[in-house]
């Protein structure tokens, strides 16, 4: 496996990475993918990474800011999907410590995940990769039910940024 940047003409894999994780019903409350327009604007430049298979991506994370105040630059939010076939087999941890890497070296000093309480494989990934729990949002959000959902907000703080 290699980890590689992905780009808009790697948007159809990754979309269709992500279209899976949202029939999953426990990774995201999106219901709708986003176009590559959209994605390419919510998302920030640096730490768009796709795990690489015999050619065929078979995950990828990418980070977006948590709020667009300049005091809060250095916090991203962390998204991560992997192809179904590829779950709990190690893909996810390349990918989340790469991304930890590349985000202190571009100056972020916090990455946090937003975990629909259910999602306990992201939650045992986040954990391994050395996020902390820091709290449960209580019926934060809605799953296609309309049933309300807790959703865990896990943190990692920079060892080299803030410090």
């Amino acid at each position: 496996m290699k980890i590689k940047r992905f780009e808009k003409k790697d948007w159809d894999k990754i979309r269709d990475i992500y279209k899976s994780g949202i029939e999953t019903g426990i990774a995201t409350f999106e219901s709708n993918l986003p176009s590559w327009e959209k994605f390419d604007k919510d998302h920030l430049d640096f730490c768009r990474l796709a795990a690489v298979e015999n050619e065929k991506i078979i995950g990828w994370i990418a980070l977006s800011l948590m709020n667009d105040k300049d005091y809060y630059s250095g916090v991203a939010e962390v998204s991560i999907y992997i192809h179904e076939d590829f779950r709990n087999k190690g893909v996810g941890k390349v990918l989340l410590q790469k991304a930890i890497e590349d985000s202190e070296k571009n100056g972020l000093w916090t990455l946090q995940a937003k975990i629909i309480e259910d999602n306990i494989s992201s939650i045992k990934l986040h954990k391994k990769c050395g996020f902390k729990l820091v709290g449960i949002r209580e019926k934060l959000g809605r799953d296609k039910n309309g049933t309300f959902i807790n959703v865990w907000l896990f943190e990692k703080r920079s060892e080299k940024q803030g410090v």
